[in-house]
């Protein structure tokens, strides 16, 4: 189970391996994507609060990236942290998340991206419920929600 303390670790001393990388030109992404989750994704962006559509469903599923289809959370690690964008404890794998130091805004704060494909996904937070402490602020535009009966909602 990551911690703080391994995020931190994550941020200053690089991030973990992840399976594969995928890369594609800023054209390539801007004709899969929406033009939302292209701002959200591929320039850093940020939705709403409370206006994702996958922030108030807890589905039975995985939540996967949009750009790459990578698994990062899973549905059974999902809780409402009342901040208004989709909430985790834990990635669903260590490596499936890379962790960087965000100064921007005046603030000093833990960014979040797919380490398949460099996706902004979010910010993480040492607030979250025990036993990690963790809450994983996520983009509901970042990512997709597959279900045992539906691939994408």
């Amino acid at each position: 189970m990551l911690t703080w303390k391994d995020v931190i670790a994550f941020a200053v001393n690089g991030n973990p391996k992840p399976d594969k990388r995928i890369e594609k030109p800023e054209s390539q992404w801007r004709e899969q994507l929406t033009s939302e989750q292209f701002r959200i994704t591929r320039k850093k962006g940020t939705e709403a609060p409370h206006s994702g559509a996958l922030c108030t469903s807890y589905d039975e599923g995985q939540y996967n990236c949009v750009c790459c289809n990578t698994p990062l959370f899973d549905s059974t690690i999902k809780f409402s942290s009342g901040t208004g964008w989709p909430s985790f404890t834990q990635p669903i794998k260590e490596n499936a998340i890379k962790y960087e130091k965000d100064s921007s805004f005046g603030m000093v704060r833990v960014e979040v991206m797919c380490n398949t494909c460099d996706a902004h996904l979010g910010h993480v937070f040492p607030d979250g419920p025990e036993p990690s402490g963790l809450r994983y602020c996520i983009n509901s535009e970042s990512m997709i929600l597959e279900t045992q009966n539906s691939t994408k909602l």
